[in-house]
């Protein structure tokens, strides 16, 4: 079994393990980016939307945009509740995900697909191949950006265990559409339903949490998908189906040692719309960045900055996030009054601490 050396091995081709690698590469150090998928980005684990302002964060090139979106529409027990701006951008994630990749590659990391990281042991991580050749790697730092059911978390005692399921359908659209629209109904328990546009395409899903006696996801996104399509909205011709996991509550830890957690790894997820691709990329930047500083200054103390980094930019927002899924919980069964206070298009959402 052959013994590797890196600097920093990063776990994930994500949003956040990519920019990680990009950010630690540029700095000069020998990086190794490994991810378990054969293709990067391949399945798409998303509803494609970017706020406007993460695209000029990116220096990319914007082939993975598919269409601007201007406002998000809000339905509540049927009704239209609120009209809000949210500028954005609908993509094709699986082209964003490859362009970030990309983009860590040109800045020197080495990419191994179709590679899976089993344990820890010192500085030593166990890697599957394909075929399942076996390789060691040394690494000064860890980061993992691994997703929600992070391998990496586990190595530190720092994982997910509030998570929410998420299902999503791709469709036809009647008609194009400038806007998203989410749907809170009684039935979709602690989530909400989403439509947004993609083109001539759209995607329909819902996450939820699920109580024993409800009736299940799939079941439940059928009835959204059939509404709509009743609605006038989309074509009932369901074109592919994808499923996923949403942290619904922020890690406590994203440091350990010589190892760091970012993106849905870490928890840096917003709780409430589940919104977690900008928070990936600037994170993994940071634990990148920081990750180069403490190599560079041989003083692995310094990785507790990237601690302090992320949480000074989000940790008020996905705590706010947080608190107010408790409450939409707790308030469920009135569900139209409860979601003014819960719900992002709503003033009173930012009017408590």
């Amino acid at each position: 079994m052959k013994t590797l050396h890196c600097q920093v091995l990063v776990v994930g081709t994500g949003p956040a393990g990519s920019s990680a690698a990009a950010a630690a590469a540029a700095k000069g150090l020998k990086v190794l980016l490994v991810e378990r998928k054969a293709e990067v980005g391949v399945p798409v684990r998303c509803a494609e939307y970017i706020p406007a302002l993460l695209l000029g964060e990116l220096g990319l090139d914007h082939g993975f945009v598919v269409q601007p979106v201007e406002k998000m529409k809000t339905f509540v027990a049927g009704q239209e509740a609120k009209e809000t701006q949210a500028p954005g951008y609908i993509i094709r994630r699986e082209l964003f995900d490859q362009a970030l990749a990309g983009q860590a590659v040109r800045a020197g990391a080495d990419l191994l697909l179709s590679t899976r990281v089993l344990t820890l042991t010192g500085e030593r991580v166990l890697l599957k191949g394909r075929e399942g050749s076996l390789a060691e790697i040394e690494a000064e730092v860890i980061i993992g950006a691994d997703g929600p059911h992070s391998t990496v978390g586990k190595w530190i005692q720092s994982v997910n265990r509030n998570l929410m399921p998420a299902l999503q359908a791709s469709v036809p659209l009647v008609a194009r559409m400038d806007h998203t629209e989410v749907y809170f109904q009684s039935q979709i328990y602690g989530g909400y339903g989403w439509l947004f546009p993609k083109g001539e395409t759209a995607n329909v899903g819902l996450g939820m949490k699920q109580r024993r006696g409800d009736r299940s996801i799939r079941i439940l996104l059928d009835q959204l998908v059939e509404h709509l399509a009743q609605s006038g909205k989309i074509r009932k011709d369901i074109l592919g189906i994808t499923a996923g996991w949403i942290p619904a509550e922020p890690l406590r830890n994203a440091v350990s040692g010589r190892v760091l957690l970012a993106g849905d790894a870490a928890g840096q997820t917003n709780a409430i719309t589940g919104a977690g691709v900008a928070q990936a990329v600037l994170c993994g930047r940071m634990a990148g960045e920081c990750a180069a500083k403490a190599l560079q200054a041989g003083d692995l103390d310094l990785l507790q900055e990237y601690d302090t980094q992320w949480r000074d930019l989000f940790e008020e927002t996905l705590q706010r996030a947080y608190e107010r899924r408790q409450e939409l919980e707790r308030g469920w069964d009135t569900l139209e009054d409860t979601i003014r206070s819960c719900w992002i298009a709503f003033r009173d959402y930012y009017a408590r601490p």
